[in-house]
């Protein structure tokens, strides 16, 4: 499913301008310094502008309303720019030209300008996303910390179903961007949402580095595989990655879920989700009827998704997670238990 050309991020806006000088300040201070060198002083720009972090990627969307050039300085970090209505050309220093359209992005490296010229009513959606970060997930995924830096290839089909997938994530991270005290108040949710998107990216868009993932990674031992799930026990509430899991066992991200396929059947993340609902299973049978939220509990122990969330607890405990709190289901069970 493709973003539509509504607005995202609308909960969070930082700029509604007319002018050239403010239209810079605005995207000066979320992404980069840039420019408008077609227009004048006194030119009008019309831009909307909403952003928002997620762990430490920069998310945002802008609407201009009339065409406009925008010429950025170098990047110090990767720049995805994602066309949801209208159509720009888009180019990196002296590279080739991307044709940006709702079916079209681009994939800026650091170290290079960019030129965007935009039709009208051109919007799209930016990720800036730490050049060290990327670096460090492509190191871990493949266990090797002297791999090259990062180069992606620049445009991005986003009707595949790996672009698919982060176009999804999007979204899910829009309508989180909604709710006061959602996933994105909490760490652990913000950095799951973060990793995802990593992931999606890294996994969809060819580099120079994809042929490496797509290799099968060597045999797992049982050692690394439980001392994993000793460090996910001893501290489930942690916000674990795969691949922080990884590095704390010397082994690949790819090892390690190879391990843990072979010795338990399931994925890290998979066992961690279980004894999360476990955990938060404790909490709300403890406590009394009323005092707690089960939104608030399931967002505590990083589950993101509500829904999937209640689906999953009442697929490991035959109820809903309300249920779990309400006087007739602890009376149901002390019977249960006698």
């Amino acid at each position: 499913m493709q973003l539509d050309a509504g607005e995202i991020f609308g909960s969070r806006r930082v700029a509604s301008c007319r002018g050239v000088d403010q239209a810079r300040r605005a995207l000066t201070a979320i992404f980069l310094p840039v420019d408008f060198p077609a227009a004048r002083a006194s030119s009008i720009i019309d831009m909307k502008l909403n952003a928002l972090k997620v762990g430490r990627l920069m998310c945002g969307y802008m609407r201009f309303q009339g065409a406009v050039r925008l010429e950025t300085a170098e990047a110090e970090n990767y720049h995805i720019d994602i066309p949801t209505s209208g159509r720009a050309t888009m180019r990196a220093g002296l590279g080739s030209r991307i044709y940006g359209t709702p079916q079209t992005a681009g994939i800026f490296m650091p170290g290079r300008p960019v030129t965007i010229d935009s039709g009208q009513r051109f919007a799209q959606l930016s990720l800036m996303i730490p050049r060290h970060q990327l670096q460090l997930e492509v190191e871990n995924l493949l266990g090797d910390g002297r791999v090259r830096p990062l180069e992606f290839s620049a445009e991005l089909d986003l009707t595949t179903p790996g672009a698919q997938l982060m176009m999804q994530t999007l979204r899910m991270i829009d309508d989180a961007s909604k709710l006061e005290g959602g996933p994105l108040a909490h760490p652990l949710a913000k950095q799951r949402l973060e990793q995802l998107l990593i992931h999606c990216l890294l996994f969809a868009q060819r580099h120079n580095h994809s042929a490496a993932l797509a290799r099968p990674s060597p045999a797992t031992g049982v050692r690394p595989v439980s001392r994993a799930v000793e460090l996910l026990l001893g501290n489930p509430a942690h916000p674990w990655t795969v691949t922080e899991l990884a590095a704390e066992v010397s082994l690949s991200v790819r090892s390690l879920q190879d391990g843990f396929r072979r010795s338990l059947d399931t994925t890290p993340m998979a066992y961690l989700r279980r004894h999360r609902l476990e955990k938060v299973h404790d909490e709300l049978a403890a406590a009394e009827p009323g005092s707690v939220r089960v939104t608030e509990v399931a967002a505590r122990w990083g589950f993101v998704h509500l829904g999937r969330f209640a689906a999953a607890y009442r697929s490991e405990f035959g109820e809903r997670p309300s249920d779990t709190i309400r006087p007739a289901a602890r009376a149901h069970r002390r019977a249960q238990r006698t």
